[in-house]
């Protein structure tokens, strides 16, 4: 089969996932619970608090089916993420950076503070949270500036921890973080609506858990500066929170038992598992074998593009031997990038890019790998997608793939060689996805 029309396949697949794992949709279809929490238990005031990539499709959700009940609101999503249609006039909207915060967050978040300081128990407050989060909602600790939290974040990205890693420092850097957010809501009751971003969807990581019990510590916090070696490079005063609340002389965030989660329900409304499965159902409706080869796909990007390669080159093999026409192996997590060099790309167009590499030759081969929210990184791409060719068509045309991929500048190779995946904002964000096609 030709590989263009294979790739185009791959992407058509994706598209039906992000129509499945729609957000609007997803808190439409909780809208019910809402209305019938806040009649039943004769709540005077309806509060809504939003925040992450997908904040704003999940806020108009609410908007558009109780703007009547509704009594205020604070929504903060990721710049250009917010479309000309507009949510309910009570429900204030911030944009704010991602993946490092900036004052715009700060400035939204303390607008959320003053919101939840004045709920009460007659007060229930909808909390909807998504991937990206934890650096949209920030309000750093006291005794740190942002410019502080910022360059701890860069440190942590760019030596490739990973977000349970990157959120457990986060968590304890912060004043609405690790279950914060619960504290200053009580006694509102509190139902949270969670798109998760998280392998394995614990409550306690997701946007770094504002309205969860904390399971991580100060002294776990330290230990991940400890592994990446960032002692010596980590602000001063952050480093110092970090070790007093090790030695107890800062409060822990609030852990199980705390009476502030006496009235909070957390509830996953969608994840990278309803993903993979709807990848798994449309490859089938399209005639392929299909099987899911992993949903906690982690680690470099590189070694996961590695695995899955060999993943591809066997089941190719299999087919070749005629066992089946035609095959898909799906996979979704999210892995992370150990930045060395100074280009620009995002986990996805290195893994599509490692993994063209390692199948260099091989027929019959497509990998699509993209991220769920339409954006990698810091691009304007979701991902990309590759074949057995694009390694010999990129040098062909003067380009050496292996310098990109050094300089971890594997946007700009896709987009000078060609299969770069632009989707833009999707509105919703479940991790990654990787859909590989073989005939």
């Amino acid at each position: 089969m030709d590989s263009d029309l294979n790739q185009k396949k791959a992407a058509d697949i994706f598209r039906a996932v992000l129509k499945e794992i729609d957000s609007y949709g997803l808190i439409k279809g909780h809208i019910g619970r809402i209305l019938s929490l806040y009649s039943e238990e004769k709540f005077r005031n309806l509060d809504v608090v939003s925040f992450g990539k997908a904040a704003y499709p999940m806020t108009k959700a609410v908007s558009d089916s109780a703007d009547d009940l509704l009594t205020a609101g604070v929504m903060i999503t990721k710049y250009g993420h917010v479309p000309r249609s507009e949510v309910s006039p009570k429900i204030e909207v911030f944009e704010a950076a991602h993946p490092v915060p900036d004052i715009e967050g700060v400035i939204a978040t303390e607008r959320v503070i003053t919101l939840l300081k004045k709920a009460d128990r007659d007060t229930l407050v909808v909390c909807l949270i998504s991937g990206g989060g934890s650096a949209l909602l920030v309000a750093p600790h006291r005794d740190i500036f942002l410019s502080e939290k910022q360059d701890i974040t860069q440190l942590l990205l760019k030596a490739g921890a990973n977000i349970q890693e990157l959120n457990t420092v986060r968590k304890h850097l912060s004043r609405v973080k690790g279950g914060r957010l619960a504290e200053i809501a009580y006694p509102a009751h509190v139902l949270s609506l969670i798109l998760s971003d998280v392998i394995g969807d614990p409550l306690d990581v997701i946007a770094s858990g504002p309205t969860s019990p904390d399971d991580s510590t100060f002294q776990d916090a330290l230990q991940v500066i400890k592994k990446y070696g960032l002692g010596g490079r980590t602000p001063e005063k952050v480093l110092s929170i970090l070790i007093r609340g090790a030695a107890g002389e800062v409060p822990e965030t609030p852990k199980k038992g705390n009476p502030a989660f006496a009235r909070v329900e957390n509830v996953i409304v969608g994840s990278n598992k309803k993903a993979i499965e709807t990848a798994r159902r449309e490859a089938e409706a399209l005639g392929y074998k299909t099987m899911i080869v992993s949903t906690d796909l982690q680690g470099e990007a590189r070694d996961a593009a590695s695995w899955l390669a060999g993943k591809a080159i066997e089941a190719r093999k299999n087919l070749a031997r005629g066992s089946e026409e035609k095959v898909c192996l799906v996979s979704g997590g999210e892995t992370t990038v150990t930045v060395r060099g100074n280009g620009l790309g995002g986990r996805n167009t290195e893994l599509a890019l490692a993994f063209a590499e390692k199948i260099r030759g091989a027929g019959g081969i497509v990998l699509l790998s993209a991220g769920t929210d339409g954006t990698d990184g810091p691009t304007d791409a979701a991902g990309a997608i590759v074949d057995g060719d694009t390694v010999d068509r990129a040098e062909a045309a003067g380009i050496n793939p292996r310098d990109y991929l050094e300089n971890n500048d594997s946007y700009h190779f896709f987009k000078t060689a060609g299969g770069l995946l632009i989707t833009g904002p999707t509105g919703t964000n479940v991790m990654d996805l990787q859909i590989i096609l073989l005939d």
